[in-house]
């Protein structure tokens, strides 16, 4: 079963518990800046908004690699990155539409979710259940692929 991680941002609290989580397991410490989520905070509206790699089907990242540096976890579902193969372009942070990718400038490498290969630090520190780790179909996963396969959807969009 492929699990993926579900963000709520109603039940977002803006506590930033996830980013810390993340970056203690990752770079081993508290650091949210060195995070591999992040919590936007939108002060008009009153609201935060998790945010992290999506895990993207067709991962522009990956594709976009010129070093095969970002490949697919077998076990995960995550593309990670091979930080022994990275050269630190930055192609792939160009490449990702959504701004998940980032460049380390302590490593000279990138870094993005791994979903802490497969228990997922912040889903375990978020004490609201903003984030949660479940099974991909939960998240409606089977529905948006079906969507996306459709042949007239860009003409019905």
């Amino acid at each position: 079963m492929q699990k993926s991680l579900h963000i709520d941002p109603g039940k977002c609290t803006g506590c930033l518990q996830c980013e810390s989580a993340c970056s203690l397991e990752n770079e081993g410490m508290f650091n949210p800046a060195k995070s591999r989520i992040k919590v936007f905070n939108f002060h008009d509206e009153g609201r935060f908004v998790p945010y992290t790699c999506t895990q993207c089907d067709e991962a522009w990242c990956m594709q976009a690699c010129p070093v095969d540096a970002i490949v697919i976890n077998a076990e995960t579902g995550s593309k990670d990155v091979l930080e022994d193969v990275c050269v630190g372009c930055k192609v792939c942070t160009i490449a990702c539409p959504f701004g998940t990718i980032n460049y380390n400038t302590s490593s000279g490498k990138v870094v993005k979710c791994d979903l802490c290969g497969g228990d997922p630090a912040c889903a375990d520190a978020c004490p609201t259940q903003a984030i949660t780790y479940v099974d991909a179909n939960a998240t409606g996963l089977d529905k948006m692929r079906a969507w996306a396969s459709k042949t007239d959807n860009a003409t019905n969009g």
